[in-house]
């Protein structure tokens, strides 16, 4: 019997009330379980318990036994001095904290702990794969809401990490992170690197010259580090060497980027081609995107395509058949997935604005579901994403939830977990 399991049926109550006593015999009556403390001290705050004749307000400890209150030492720490109830699964040691003691053995049901041991021992792609088909699809809907919150709110740490680095700069945490968008999976962290090393104002001074920023990005890149393999190569490098003087710039490592198992339109090449004409376009992408009301606005800002020179080029100096060299669809998706929905989403939610907020999720919404190994495992067990709103979700619940075996935490565990007891779902033996 785990304490997370405990915490869980006292937070919702999952036992029999019937005759609830302490040790000494005095009864007892839950009027509030109080709130879950997820730090130092307590398990639960502010509950409200009538234990005789005397209401007590205060805090709750929970333990899987009594004598874990001397294992864990609480007899010695200040916070723990004003328990109003011990409650514990098994009451093995009398007196140990002073306060009324309640033990819930035999009073909880055995089918709830028959699921929460399958689901937390199972060896399944998900604990509840087997058991999935009983979800019904609010509590599924309910689920997934939650989870793309989540999804974005753990995005939200990164990009807010960024911002203080960046000294609050909207535009310049935007900045960096479309370089990483750009970057895609395997090329993200040199990507990051290059815009960490190239401040945006340093190119904001060189916006109107597509050369110059080209030069900067390739630049630092260390792309123009040895000898020029054409003409072109050689005059980036003759003015990327003039500024870099000017500005005092360190490039990264060449050998940071990867081509291996890349398709040439997705080579960093391109990729830093593609993101010079963004900048070329507007280096003040943020204000840009706060304007922005529809997804079609969105991508039209962002669908850029190359120089003249890299229509006939992947690489420096080896020449190929002309192509524009337009970013793709989806790409673009993911940038809006990855990039623009999550800052808009952050930003929303430092200003309290609630409709930007729903802008960000709409956005999500009106963008095909990814295809990845976690969708489409989801779609073999029925859950089939209608959009990148719902896959993300679905990566998340997968990541961050049933990976971890977080039943209890899960919309679909908790549905699972508290099943009447006369559903199929009890028989446990007969899903295994």
């Amino acid at each position: 019997m785990s304490e997370e399991l405990i915490y869980y049926i006292w937070q919702h109550r999952l036992f029999d009330h019937g005759a609830l006593l302490t040790r000494e015999g005095e009864a007892i009556e839950i009027m509030m379980p109080g709130q879950r403390n997820n730090d130092a001290g307590p398990d639960f705050t502010n509950a409200r318990i009538r234990i005789g004749d005397t209401l007590w307000a205060g805090n709750v400890e929970i333990h899987q036994k009594s004598s874990d209150w001397l294992y864990h030492k609480h007899q010695y720490d200040p916070s723990f001095a004003n328990i109003i109830l011990h409650v514990v699964y098994e009451d093995d040691k009398a007196g140990v904290t002073g306060s009324p003691t309640l033990e819930l053995k035999g009073r909880i049901q055995e089918s709830l702990l028959s699921r929460y041991h399958y689901l937390l021992n199972n060896t399944q792609w998900i604990p509840c794969e087997k058991m999935l088909r009983d979800v019904d699809e609010f509590t599924f809907t309910l689920c997934l809401e939650r989870m793309v919150i989540e999804r974005l709110e753990q995005k939200t740490l990164a990009i807010e990490a960024l911002l203080t680095r960046s000294v609050n700069s909207w535009e310049e945490t935007m900045y960096q992170l479309t370089a990483r968008g750009f970057g895609l999976k395997v090329n993200r962290e040199p990507f990051e690197l290059l815009a960490c090393s190239l401040p945006l104002n340093i190119i904001a001074k060189q916006k109107l010259d597509l050369g110059s920023i080209e030069a900067l990005l390739f630049g630092q890149a260390g792309m123009l580090n040895d000898q020029p393999l054409d003409e072109y190569q050689a005059k980036l490098q003759r003015e990327y060497r003039y500024l870099q003087h000017k500005y005092q710039l360190r490039p990264i490592q060449s050998h940071s980027w990867k081509f291996m198992r890349l398709r040439p339109p997705s080579f960093p090449t391109v990729r830093l081609a593609q993101f010079a004409m963004l900048l070329h376009r507007s280096v003040h992408l943020f204000s840009k995107v706060l304007e922005i009301k529809g997804l079609d606005d969105i991508e039209e800002l962002f669908k850029v395509s190359t120089s003249e020179y890299w229509e006939t080029h992947y690489t420096f100096g080896k020449e190929s058949p002309r192509k524009v060299k337009e970013l793709g669809s989806e790409t673009l998706h993911l940038l809006v997935i990855n990039t623009i929905a999550p800052i808009l989403f952050t930003y929303a939610r430092h200003k309290g604005d609630m409709d930007l907020q729903d802008r960000a999720l709409e956005w999500l919404e009106q963008i095909k579901a990814e295809q990845n190994e976690i969708t489409k495992h989801w779609a073999d067990l029925g859950r089939k994403s209608k959009s990148a709103y719902e896959s993300q979700a679905l990566i998340q619940l997968k990541n961050e939830h049933c990976d971890h075996k977080k039943c209890l935490n899960c919309a679909i565990g908790n549905n699972l977990l508290r099943k009447p007891v006369e559903t199929s779902i009890v028989n446990i033996a007969t899903i295994a």
